[in-house]
């Protein structure tokens, strides 16, 4: 399959939910009990069926992070250059119809932003902008990213999804890995949370890693927004994507993020709560499905949560998070995307780290041989 959109039209929504909420204990056992799971393993591991068995799935996906990872956490920091965005989403502080002032950062704006990051030890970065391809197009992201090449062994982006020949550009000029979330996979849900702008197109998002795969891009981040529809049902469906990835672009690496909605101006509800012992349960079951995958945590979570799941599968995080342009030194009042939950600085998530005998990694590989002077 050259897309994977053909596979995902073969399955059902509700067909699928089904044989999650199906799976029996029996089920979910004979899932532990393997090495190599499939696609019915990992259902039963996101099943209600599996919620007593938690503590024997933390268990084990403790000793696999353990065995892959070594006693290690990746650091990583977002850095928002604007916050001008062309589409209505219902759960997004910088939808189009929030009357919010508009920001996107200049060259000595992300400068100044870059020199607060690296002073704080930083050597992965992440990259973020609303959707608005006028403003802060593929230009002004190629500008942004040779801007900061020199000072980062390796650059993301979460971004509009882009063109291939626009990722080949941006490979080109330095840029390191691409996270983009479907947000939700059901189809008539994904409609009624994106009714304008280019986002609003859920076939040419669902192709967004298709087109990465084909760029050559480093890794690919996948995930989707809890809230939004069943949390079960969209973590089969982007477990499905990423093993589809991992088949098809096997050169590329790739990583799950676990985004629940959080607070923001113009508020969201969601339509389908997922609780803590629900988040643990889907985190050990990404990681007993597949023991090389990075999971990512942010500071949408909680201290208290993000305390203990960093032992239990999580191999990256992010401290001191600012939701909006310019929030690290230029302009700490503008409004954010989200409202961020884990509030401490970068030294005090450094220091708990330590405190459960983690070792705290800046940088893993250097993308360039000679990145500090290219």
């Amino acid at each position: 399959m050259s897309h994977f959109k053909d596979l995902f039209d073969t399955y059902n929504w509700d067909i699928t939910l089904k044989s999650i909420y199906d799976k029996t204990a029996l089920e979910v056992s004979a899932a532990l009990s393997k090495d190599k799971l499939d696609m019915e393993d990992f259902k039963a591991l996101l099943s209600p069926a599996a919620q007593p068995f938690i503590e024997e799935m933390a268990q084990k996906s403790q000793l696999l992070t353990k065995k892959r990872f070594g006693n290690t956490m990746q650091m990583y920091v977002p850095m928002y250059l604007s916050n001008e965005c062309q589409n209505i989403c219902t759960y997004c502080g910088f939808s189009m119809t929030n009357k919010i002032p508009r920001r996107t950062l200049t060259d000595a704006e992300i400068l100044k932003e870059v020199a607060f990051l690296k002073a704080k030890g930083y050597d992965h970065i992440l990259l973020v902008t609303g959707e608005a391809n006028r403003t802060v197009g593929v230009e002004y992201l190629k500008n942004a990213i040779q801007l900061i090449r020199a000072q980062f062994s390796n650059i993301t982006i979460e971004v509009q999804p882009l063109d291939q020949d626009e990722y080949e550009l941006l490979v080109e000029n330095g840029l390191y890995a691409v996270l983009v979330y479907q947000e939700t996979y059901h189809r008539e849900e994904y409609k009624k949370h994106h009714p304008k702008g280019r986002k609003s197109n859920f076939d040419y998002r669902l192709d967004t890693p298709d087109r990465l795969g084909k760029a050559g891009i480093h890794k690919i981040g996948l995930g989707a927004l809890f809230g939004l529809e069943d949390w079960r049902a969209d973590s089969f469906f982007t477990a499905l994507h990423l093993k589809y990835l991992q088949k098809t672009y096997w050169k590329t690496k790739y990583s799950i993020s676990f985004p629940r909605l959080r607070p923001h101006s113009g508020g969201l509800e969601p339509k389908v709560e997922m609780t803590d012992a629900d988040l643990v349960q889907l985190i050990c079951a990404f990681r007993l499905f597949d023991e090389d995958i990075e999971l990512s945590m942010s500071t949408r979570e909680s201290e208290l949560f993000r305390d203990h799941i960093v032992e239990l599968g999580i191999t990256s995080i992010s401290a001191e998070s600012k939701t909006n342009p310019g929030g690290y030194s230029v302009e700490p009042q503008s409004l954010e995307q989200f409202e961020i939950s884990d509030e401490r600085s970068t030294e005090e998530i450094v220091s708990m780290l330590k405190s459960k005998d983690l070792e705290v990694v800046w940088k893993d590989w250097e993308q360039f041989e000679n990145a500090s002077t290219s």
